[in-house]
């Protein structure tokens, strides 16, 4: 990608950084990062801002930096919560409270809605552009087979049915809009940290390793793919 406004959301994480990185390699793309806490990312074509994802006047004055002059042909929010702490993923019923799912959804749903409600009318319209978000595997309700991981998997399951809702409304008036969502696999992050020592021997990704295989996805996406969700080997996840 080159010559390109981009503007991705979760920069501070380990996955958001990365792609702030990758895509910054090419001098040409202007990248926007933004993250809670703002990150100096020392590169020319950076431009770091620290906003709240769920404070809508914040959004909103963000969305007036870009016009049609300036529109942007590439979101992506890469945040994600799936334990803190207090909040773990649940193995049981028993271990269900308002306070996870509230915390899950306001972060892995809710969050990514925002910044859909308030970019998505600043995607180019006249050439392809990209709106993408991190999602899992484990919001495939089909795919389901283990159970648990209640909150986080009932707020992926969330997620993806609003990247498939907002494609079908963008459609309407940006023709050549993609919005998809991506399962990055498990990567070397604080998200999956106590969890590693279950993955296969080389099922762990380094974050720059799994940004280059969602880049490339993202390349190949085509009109035709607008609501769905993609995997990191380009495979698409079943809803």
């Amino acid at each position: 990608m080159q010559h390109a406004n981009i503007a991705i959301f979760g920069a501070s994480g380990g996955l958001g950084a990365a792609f702030v990185r990758f895509f910054a390699a090419e001098p040409t793309n202007t990248v926007h990062a933004f993250s809670r806490t703002q990150v100096d990312f020392a590169l020319d074509n950076v431009y770091s801002q620290a906003i709240y994802f769920l404070d809508e006047d914040a959004l909103q004055q963000v969305a007036l930096n870009f016009s049609a002059d300036q529109p942007l042909d590439l979101i992506i929010v890469a945040t994600g919560l799936l334990h803190d702490g207090e909040l773990q993923p649940e193995k049981s019923l028993r271990q269900l409270s308002v306070e996870n799912f509230e915390k899950s959804f306001l972060v892995n749903t809710i969050g990514p809605a925002m910044v859909a409600k308030h970019l998505l009318p600043k995607l180019s319209k006249d050439k392809r552009a990209v709106f993408a978000v991190l999602s899992a595997r484990v919001g495939s309700i089909s795919d389901n087979r283990l159970g648990g991981w209640y909150a986080y998997r009932a707020a992926k399951a969330a997620l993806n049915m609003l990247i498939k809702s907002i494609s079908i409304e963008v459609a309407r008036r940006q023709k050549q809009a993609i919005i998809v969502g991506l399962h990055p696999g498990t990567v070397n992050t604080k998200l999956s940290a106590p969890f590693q020592s279950r993955v296969p021997s080389g099922g762990l990704f380094t974050t720059d390793y799994a940004v280059q295989q969602l880049a490339t996805v993202l390349d190949g996406l085509e009109v035709e793919d607008t609501g769905k969700v993609f995997a990191w080997d380009g495979q698409q996840v079943p809803s």
